[in-house]
């Protein structure tokens, strides 16, 4: 399989990591422009068994022209706008990491409708967070009711409105630093809010979907919290997350996550 992979950051390099085994023959990877020098550096550093099945580029009609079979995106919402619907266009499916751009309801249309179009499948993962399946299942019943409760350490919040209201490197003590809509929080925190995007897609909507997020200098990782109530059942789900080594706004169960799409994709068997 010829894999494409847009954006070259914590993400991407582990994910690279763990494609040993697999049929992935050939690996395309877009970043952005002045950046191919060291994302060649950077990849020959980590993964040198990777030299010759991989190309770095840093066009996206070059990367379109290369056909990738299955495209992972994980480069935040610029690279989104720029590159999803051109993507999805070819026909091909593409698994959105970032899934907080779609809290921009005519970007979420346009893929939405460019998908149905090319046949191409639109994949959101789970990303660091899990029973989004049971959220999906109780979405139709409607009465949906979600609260999320998302926990970094200061760091992960560093050049977000929170750094401009708060001294985060003076934190002693947890500090809620958001509290609204998932599409307010999508919009404020983009590389901080995708676990909330992706149960407001797969729940109630970003405009229901309540978020409060907080900088804990006590955190060890990413923590992610969230209530449902529903006419069918009322879940509660708390998961802490390892953050990666490069990004502490990043958790490891994201790469993982992505992992499984991957293999969803070239094995028999989805779960």
């Amino acid at each position: 399989m010829h894999l494409g992979l847009i954006g070259y950051g914590s993400i991407g390099n582990e994910l690279l990591g763990l494609i040993e085994g697999l049929p992935v023959e050939r690996i395309t990877i877009l970043v952005r422009e002045g950046r191919e020098n060291v994302a060649r550096d950077r990849l020959l550093s980590a993964h040198p068994g990777l030299e010759g099945r991989a190309a770095i580029l840093s066009d996206g009609d070059a990367f379109l022209v290369a056909r990738p079979d299955f495209v992972i995106e994980a480069a935040g919402h610029e690279a989104v706008c720029a590159n999803a619907e051109k993507v999805l266009a070819a026909g091909i499916d593409l698994v959105l990491v970032s899934v907080g751009a779609l809290a921009d309801e005519a970007l979420h249309r346009r893929l939405r409708d460019t998908a149905a179009r090319s046949g191409a499948r639109l994949i959101l993962p789970s990303g660091a967070i899990g029973g989004i399946d049971l959220l999906a299942a109780l979405a139709p019943a409607g009465d949906l009711k979600v609260r999320y409760f998302g926990a970094k350490p200061p760091q992960a919040w560093a050049g977000t409105p929170a750094a401009q209201a708060t001294d985060l490197e003076a934190l002693a003590h947890a500090e809620q630093i958001f509290h609204g809509t998932a599409r307010e929080a999508a919009t404020a925190y983009p590389r901080n809010a995708n676990v909330a995007a992706t149960l407001a897609l797969a729940g109630a909507g970003f405009d229901a979907t309540e978020v409060t997020l907080t900088a804990d200098p006590a955190a060890q990782g990413n923590s992610h919290r969230y209530e449902v109530v529903s006419p069918l059942a009322t879940v509660s789900v708390e998961i802490s997350n390892r953050a990666t080594g490069s990004n502490a706004r990043t958790s490891l169960a994201t790469v993982y996550s992505v992992l499984r799409e991957l293999k969803n994709h070239l094995g028999p068997v989805a779960i």
